[in-house]
């Protein structure tokens, strides 16, 4: 493969990571995942996000991603991430990341979590499992 062309598809990988969501097929009907109704947020900034996944089959590794909004929906924080196991049981998962104390507060906020595999040869192209997003309250740990 030329210069050119690694950077091409590089260039095309990285437009696909920016559309993914509405670019690429959820990977198996079955495959789900989900947030519990509370997370919790400690005084040190901690915050700590669960729920369960299910996904029935993957080629390369899998992972459980989160992310959270409070106030503006334009502004969102990444919450860790797990490895997930694609067995057909369903799992729990739980994330935590530490941010500025103050940078979110008990109350109501937004989460996505994404059940998502990376797959390929060379680079790895995300396949997305499964999503979720809904509402749930931050309370203090």
């Amino acid at each position: 493969m030329s210069m050119r062309q690694a950077v091409g598809a590089a260039a095309a990988a990285a437009l696909l990571l920016l559309v993914a969501p509405s670019a690429v097929a959820l990977s198996d009907p079955y495959d789900e995942v989900t947030v519990d109704p509370t997370g919790h947020v400690a005084a040190d900034g901690t915050i700590t996000l669960s729920g369960t996944y299910r996904c029935m089959s993957a080629a390369g590794p899998v992972y459980v991603s989160s992310s959270v909004a409070q106030g503006d929906p334009q502004v969102r924080h990444g919450i860790g991430g797990t490895s997930a196991v694609c067995d057909g049981a369903e799992h729990s998962w739980t994330n935590t990341e530490k941010r500025t104390p103050g940078t979110l507060v008990p109350g109501t906020a937004h989460v996505e979590a994404t059940l998502m595999e990376l797959s390929g040869t060379g680079l790895p192209l995300p396949t997305f499992h499964a999503t979720q997003q809904q509402d749930i309250t931050l309370t203090e740990a």
